[in-house]
């Protein structure tokens, strides 16, 4: 694996003095020849904090960020299928507690992978068409959901390969679902987005008992009560184009389309008529060259900062504590020039993973001031 020397060009830009962070590149993996589509770190479990997946083609990785820029391979997995191409990789956990990695992509089946013993924990064949995105409730980690091609979204219990909740039909997305996020708090909600230029909230709290009963099914999973949530409580045009992320920042959310920006906005909705309500746009980070599709932010652990990958390899890193908003970084290195289809920050945002169209993994390390 080829290393960029440490110290390689530092971060360039004027910024405001009280935000501003010094970031420069310690690491440089070429992970394989295929795109990687998704970097994320471990924020399941304390213990695995520095730990993170990436995925790309038909492998998912799993790394470890060691002091000095150091990236150590823990484990790989390469799916039977060499067709498979995975978009989007999660971190979950078992009952007992054990690391899972949860991954998707073209073909529309969740690989469950105990990384604990290295083996296959469970495969879910539920959805039509490719997966876009897998995300984990934070509050009960044995839930992910998966947003699809097939228009719909999918609700999992990973530790009893229940297919709990659709999240489709008569008000579902009427095209791809690209991004979907849990609640931070609201254990209940949802965010999905897509391309019919939607965000959509739902609520799964008139379906929770079917929930707490994925936890105690003891027959086949393909017998479970699987129930459609047909109707969201929340629908919002807040972009022209395809939504491609979106992410709660409390009750906020934030979203991005192809438009060279991410617009924090607040949901209001109309107490007695679900679906209907109104948009408050509070604030918008603009992202330069960002006008492709299927690039994902990514923010650190208590959501303090975001960070974005453009098309030309540059990454922008954004305040979401102040307002108006401050650039903390701007990211670029001579020899990153194509798409970053994603970032990933550490827990507390000291170092920003991202994942390219050239297979390559970068690592930044916030340089120590005085």
């Amino acid at each position: 694996m080829s290393k960029v020397p440490i110290g390689c060009e530092p971060v360039v830009g004027s910024l405001t003095p009280s935000k501003k962070k010094e970031y420069r590149v310690t690491n440089r993996l070429q992970e394989g020849k295929r795109p990687l589509y998704a970097v994320v770190f471990n924020f399941i479990d304390a213990v695995y904090f520095n730990v993170f997946a990436t995925v790309g083609g038909n492998r998912v990785t799993v790394y470890q960020c060691l002091e000095g820029g150091v990236i150590a391979v823990l484990q790989s997995y390469i799916d039977e299928d060499k067709d498979e191409s995975f978009y989007t990789v999660s971190w979950a956990c078992n009952i007992d507690g054990s690391p899972l990695v949860v991954a998707g992509g073209i073909n529309g089946i969740l690989r469950v992978i105990d990384a604990g013993n290295e083996k296959i924990h469970k495969s879910f064949v539920g959805h039509g068409d490719s997966i876009n995105e897998i995300r984990t409730q934070a509050l009960k980690p044995s839930l992910v959901v998966s947003a699809s091609k097939d228009e719909s979204v999918r609700l999992w219990n990973v530790h009893t390969g229940i297919c709990i909740l659709v999240f489709a039909g008569a008000g579902g997305h009427r095209n791809e679902v690209l991004s979907v996020d849990f609640h931070p708090s609201d254990i209940y909600r949802i965010a999905s987005c897509g391309m019919d230029n939607t965000v959509k909230i739902w609520s799964m709290k008139e379906f929770w008992t079917y929930v707490e009963k994925s936890f105690t099914w003891t027959d086949l999973p393909s017998k479970f009560p699987t129930k459609y949530v047909q109707f969201p409580i929340f629908i919002a045009s807040v972009h022209n184009n395809y939504v491609d992320c979106n992410r709660w920042l409390g009750d906020f959310i934030l979203s991005k389309s192809v438009d060279n920006e991410i617009v924090l906005w607040e949901p209001k909705m109309k107490e007695h008529s679900p679906g209907e309500g109104t948009v408050d746009i509070l604030q918008k980070y603009p992202v330069p060259e960002c006008d492709i599709w299927f690039i994902k932010f990514s923010c650190d652990f208590h959501y303090k900062a975001a960070a974005i990958g453009n098309r030309e390899g540059k990454i922008f890193v954004w305040d979401l504590q102040t307002s108006p908003p401050t650039l903390i970084a701007r990211l670029s290195h001579v020899q990153s020039k194509l798409p970053i289809r994603q970032t990933a920050m550490s827990f507390d945002g000291s170092t920003i993973l991202s994942c390219c169209e050239d297979g390559t993994i970068w690592r930044w390390d916030v340089v120590a001031t005085s």
